[in-house]
């Protein structure tokens, strides 16, 4: 899968595996190449599920690099938006001829961690939106950063891509780490009474496209 193009480009990855997954997803049975990655930091370990039906991959991937959620991932909860996003991800992904989702599970919390995210949500409880409440625990407002996922891109063969996304920073990101984001796709979610407010900042403090 990896393009001759690409072969000049060192990979600062440590190891990776690489195996068939078989999953259900509204209720189909899908057969994914499931490839896992760990960085040269041990905690920086990211999973990439690739979704390739046909020999076709003339089509640009289809890529959604999704940031780990514990609390909205695991147990669907109604304060952020990231369930959604991926579950939109996910059908999209299953749906075209070349489809990627890099799961990096050490973005918690926008890259702050789990403590640090439910101790930003219990200031949320305050009145603190996400940002603030980050800011007030001495937090980064974002801390992620994209080089990872820009080195599992390179790996896999795809320097150019078409990005799953409402967030500009996550295009500039992984431009700035040499990938040729050709297309931006929306990723669309319904707010729900839970996390209004969470979506309105991500709009209007964060520049995200909702």
């Amino acid at each position: 899968m990896r393009s001759s193009a690409m072969k000049s480009v060192k990979l600062d990855i440590d190891w990776s595996a690489q195996t068939i997954l078989p999953i259900e997803f509204e209720g189909r049975e899908l057969q994914l190449d499931a490839r896992a990655y760990q960085g040269v930091d041990p905690n920086c370990q990211a999973l990439a599920l690739i979704n390739q039906p046909t020999d076709d991959t003339t089509e640009l991937p289809v890529v959604r690099v999704h940031s780990g959620c514990v609390t909205g991932d695991i147990f669907h909860s109604l304060r952020c938006d990231c369930y959604a996003q991926l579950q939109a991800a996910m059908a999209h992904i299953t749906r075209v001829p070349n489809g990627v989702l890099l799961y990096l599970p050490y973005h918690e919390g926008r890259g702050i961690g789990l403590v640090n995210k439910i101790k930003a949500y219990a200031l949320q409880d305050q009145g603190f939106d996400t940002v603030d409440a980050n800011v007030e625990i001495g937090a980064p407002i974002d801390a992620r950063d994209y080089d990872l996922a820009a080195q599992i891109l390179f790996d896999l063969g795809f320097p150019r891509i078409k990005l799953l996304t409402n967030n500009p920073a996550k295009v500039d990101a992984l431009r700035a780490a040499g990938v040729i984001v050709a297309e931006r796709l929306p990723v669309i979610s319904s707010p729900t009474a839970h996390n209004e407010r969470y979506l309105s900042t991500k709009k209007e403090r964060m520049a995200h496209q909702l």
